[in-house]
């Protein structure tokens, strides 16, 4: 039998290494899925439950594996559902290709149904590479570079193949005139700065008497080298959300997330730092850095795109953030006066304490941050964890501490709901042998992660690992952003909007043949986490929490406070309960010496 050009999309995938493809059947890829069938599933069809969720898995799964995630569409409604995953990959700095399916080039142009102008669709979110297969002449060229625009520029690309050509018999391209010709891979880079310019970033380092130090996931190969950087020039080192996982929360000098959800002795760093050093990360809120002229600063990253943002950076080293680091490390002196370190690890060890103390505080009817904090020291040195955004992803940055091989994640630059629970299916599709968590409010779980819960129920079975926990926070309440509103604008809670009904999580676990776990008193919490990570199977367990808890940023401004209270002043349906559990919340960070750990 000929092979056609369905056959050859597939075969190419697998001379890529490409293992799974997440994605949902639709007439736009019937050419595609047959060849699917023929192929005997090679590369593996990961069936998801709506193309928004099958790109979300693609990114989950190219986060944690390293590899490019690949995922596919229909035309028409799939190509567009795939979008708000894409643009996470996109904003997130991860290599995703999408294959998407078209009408057939017959009817283009000739306003069919479900024809949509994809290549203008996917312009901004491929931006660095779409394209339209029209003849197979054209294939192997275009999936390569795909594959390697994705790989090399960690960004997403989108192969748009009609239906009619996925059915033609494939022919290479000749050697001929207008014909490319390809070929597969692509090799890791050495890339470094020119020598004097790293030689002026050491000066400038040198002198610093008060170094401070942000990474982001950029930096995440280059841990070791972090750290003998930190020890040389006595710094504190601040993390990105998306770099929490680069450096161990253990670390006395490590100061935790920077930034609105961030911690406070990462806001005391930036704020008293006279030297900056940022590696590999592109940390956006500029008033969580050094205030202008504060502070001489030094940028490493490998991204061009990405040097000199956020601040007016003294050196711009445009470099692998590993070698870079390598380089650099021979020209630094040790700095032998320990004071400014010795104050960034008891603004640390103060913070952890008010941590503690805070997770301990009564609330109705559990407290979320009592939630994560006992989760932490019980959490495998070998888990992955994914957060979805909303008041989930403060206590996830502020109350988890990351340490061993821990893995983890969330949409850190799209800061979109919904990539919580499938981010932990393609955890687990990278690494079926190691335990995974997905910490989930429950609008997002609501808005998609229920319906993830079925995908995860018919793969589950097949990972080494079967431990999957999704946590879900049921406090009935868009809580992010109701805080928001509070803080922000003075508003208060507009129940319509903010209001999400109840329902059964943990119940509609055990109809997926999950275990189900239902925490509705502070006393549960613990038992609740040691049952779920000691399951045979994946476990959702359902917390039951205030909304009243404040996530309070690591300062609040005088300006955010008053408009908390101009907002519980206009008649916030939770007032009383805010002011109440919110002062009990802010007032352990003045209480000295209370719930010490020696």
């Amino acid at each position: 039998m000929a092979q056609k050009v369905s056959d050859y999309v597939l075969s190419r995938l697998r001379e890529w290494g490409v293992e799974n493809v997440f994605s949902y059947a639709g007439d736009g890829i019937n050419g595609l899925l047959a060849a699917w069938e023929r192929a005997g599933d090679r590369p593996r069809f990961v069936q998801a439950r709506h193309e928004e969720l099958a790109a979300f898995e693609a990114v989950g799964y190219a986060k944690f594996s390293g590899r490019v995630g690949v995922c596919a569409a229909t035309s028409g409604p799939g190509a567009i559902h795939l979008l708000n995953g894409l643009y996470d990959a996109k904003l997130d700095h991860v290599p995703v290709v999408a294959i998407v399916g078209q009408q057939g080039r017959s009817s283009l142009g000739g306003s069919y149904q479900q024809e949509i102008d994809l290549l203008s669709l996917f312009k901004d979110v491929a931006g660095e590479y779409v394209q339209m297969v029209t003849v197979p002449e054209q294939l192997p060229n275009v999936l390569d570079r795909a594959f390697r625009i994705a790989q090399a520029r960690r960004t997403v690309t989108a192969v748009i193949i009609p239906g009619d050509v996925q059915d033609l018999e494939y022919s290479p391209p000749a050697h001929a005139f207008k014909m490319v010709p390809s070929s597969l891979g692509v090799s890791r880079t050495h890339m470094v700065p020119p020598r004097e310019d790293v030689e002026r970033a050491a000066e400038v380092l040198n002198a610093g008497e008060r170094v401070a130090m942000l990474v982001g996931q950029g930096a995440r190969d280059a841990a070791p080298e972090v750290v003998e950087v930190a020890d040389l020039l006595g710094a504190g080192v601040a993390k990105a959300l998306l770099g929490k996982d680069v450096l161990s929360d253990e670390a006395p000098f490590v100061t935790g997330a920077a930034g609105l959800l961030g911690t406070r002795p990462s806001y005391e760093l930036m704020r008293d730092c006279d030297t900056l050093l940022v590696v590999g990360s592109s940390f956006p809120y500029s008033q969580f850095l050094p205030e202008y002229g504060q502070a001489r600063g030094v940028q490493i990253d490998i991204d061009p795109s990405m040097i000199g943002m956020r601040y007016p950076f003294e050196v711009n080293l445009l470099g692998d953030a590993k070698d870079t680091l390598r380089v650099l490390l021979p020209l630094l002196r040790r700095n032998e006066d320990r004071a400014w370190r010795r104050t960034v690890e008891r603004n640390v060890h103060d913070w952890w304490e008010v941590m503690e103390r805070r997770a301990g505080v009564e609330a109705d009817p559990v407290n979320p941050e009592q939630v994560f904090h006992e989760l932490s020291p019980m959490l495998p040195d070998d888990a992955i964890i994914t957060s979805d955004s909303g008041s989930a992803a403060n206590w996830y940055a502020r109350h988890l501490k990351i340490r061993g091989h821990m893995r983890c994640s969330l949409s850190g630059t799209l800061a979109t709901m919904g990539p919580g629970a499938p981010y932990a299916t393609g955890a687990k599709f990278a690494h079926p042998d190691r335990p995974v968590l997905a910490l989930v409010g429950d609008g997002a779980m609501q808005m998609n992660g229920i319906n993830e819960l079925i995908t995860m129920g018919q793969y589950w079975r097949e990972w080494a690992d079967p431990r999957l926990v999704i946590a879900v926070l049921n406090n009935q309440d868009l809580n992010q952003v109701t805080w928001e509103m509070r803080a922000m604008s003075g508003s208060p809670q507009f129940l319509p909007s903010q209001r999400i009904p109840d329902f059964g999580y943990a119940a509609f676990a055990e109809l997926v043949g999950f275990h189900g776990i239902k925490v509705d008193s502070p006393g549960e919490v613990r038992g609740a986490w040691e049952r779920a990570l000691a399951a045979d199977r994946p476990c959702v367990v359902e917390f039951v929490t205030s909304p009243s808890i404040p996530p309070i940023p690591p300062h609040a401004e005088l300006d955010q406070m008053e408009n908390v209270a101009a907002a519980l002043l206009k008649g916030d349906p939770a007032a009383w309960s805010v002011v109440r559990e919110g002062v009990k919340a802010k007032v352990q960070e003045f209480v000295p010496g209370r719930g010490r750990r020696r």
